[in-house]
């Protein structure tokens, strides 16, 4: 898939912008639209591996440097970096089983051990086995933006400001894949201590829109949900024994908001799918009247999801098959966009 492939025609907004500066050329600090376009990945653990196909097909299809900052939550972050590393094609490493296995063992769980230790997955795997070139993420024009959430006050929070070097990077990419209980205890970084991302913001285009960006591509790594009542007649949801399980053991010790901001997750997901789902139809926040007489004034934000017959990834999904197939679902969701 080639750049010149991209065509305006009938498309929503965010393809049109994609496709003009596309064909344009004009590389991040010289845009001469006024827009800013930012591309937001979402994780989810080895769901990830969808999200990173389609990161993937974005690579392939040379338009990477389309956007003006990647926003990236968990696993999202990850990608995120590859994406802007000097090797995006290891993006494909998502699918290699060999990697799953090192960084997911569930026998840890009675070694008192992280079952997900993403520290050796950042700190040995992507140094010593398939080298990620931390320099050159930092030094891309494309802004990266990998996300967490602070421990303290429960707030999503955008850990560019941290990021000094390849250390405060790796730090970064590890407190944003910390999840409580799986992998162990939080990671500090400039003085705070932080938590992974989607406790607070597992889809970030939130703080992309709040920083600024006037079109948003999301890649998701779940497919759509079933239809559902109305966001405003759905009461919030209960969280769940598991969640109340961690926030009485492992989370005990941390203030009551971060215990708030874990317990609301699933309501705010749901919120999340309804709103992205009121932009993908009409570029515009639901309840926002359209704007016929004036330019554009509401950001335009689109959702890439897998097909509803995607392979069906957990967060600790091993099996390579299922792996593999969960990124050519990326890939595929991504390449049917953007023939």
């Amino acid at each position: 898939m080639q750049r010149e492939n991209l065509t305006t025609g009938e498309r929503h907004e965010v393809l049109r912008v994609i496709a003009e500066r596309a064909r344009e050329g004009d590389g991040p600090g010289a845009r001469r639209d006024g827009l800013r376009l930012a591309l937001v990945i979402e994780g989810g653990g080895m769901r990830g591996t969808i999200s990173a196909g389609m990161a993937l097909a974005l690579h392939e299809a040379g338009v990477t440097r389309v956007f003006d900052a990647v926003y990236g939550a968990s696993a999202g972050a990850i990608t995120g970096a590859w994406l802007l590393s000097s090797t995006p094609e290891n993006l494909t490493g998502w699918a290699e089983p060999s990697y799953a296995r090192a960084m997911i063992r569930p026998s840890n769980l009675w070694l008192r051990r992280p079952v997900v230790d993403v520290r050796h997955l950042i700190e040995y795997l992507y140094r010593e086995v398939a080298p990620m070139d931390f320099d050159s993420v930092l030094a891309n024009p494309v802004e990266f933006h990998p996300l967490a959430t602070d421990a303290h006050s429960g707030l999503s929070t955008d850990l560019r400001p941290f990021l000094t070097g390849p250390v405060e990077l790796r730090l970064a990419l590890r407190a944003s894949a910390a999840l409580p209980f799986l992998a162990g205890p939080p990671v500090r970084l400039g003085g705070h201590t932080f938590y992974d991302a989607g406790l607070a913001e597992s889809i970030p285009y939130r703080t992309a829109l709040a920083q600024g960006a006037t079109h948003v591509l999301v890649l998701r790594s779940r497919s759509a949900p079933m239809p559902s009542p109305a966001a405003g007649s759905r009461a919030p949801a209960r969280p769940s024994l598991g969640a109340r399980l961690i926030t009485s053991t492992t989370l005990r010790s941390h203030p009551g908001a971060l215990h708030e901001v874990f317990h609301s997750r699933s309501t705010r997901l749901s919120e999340d799918d309804a709103l992205l789902a009121a932009y993908d139809r009409s570029g515009l926040p639901s309840g926002t009247p359209p704007v016929d007489t004036a330019p554009r004034s509401e950001p335009a934000v689109l959702s890439i999801r897998p097909a509803p017959e995607s392979p069906r990834v957990g967060r600790l999904t091993r099996d390579g098959k299922t792996l593999k197939a969960a990124l050519e679902a990326g890939r595929t969701a991504v390449r049917r966009l953007l023939p």
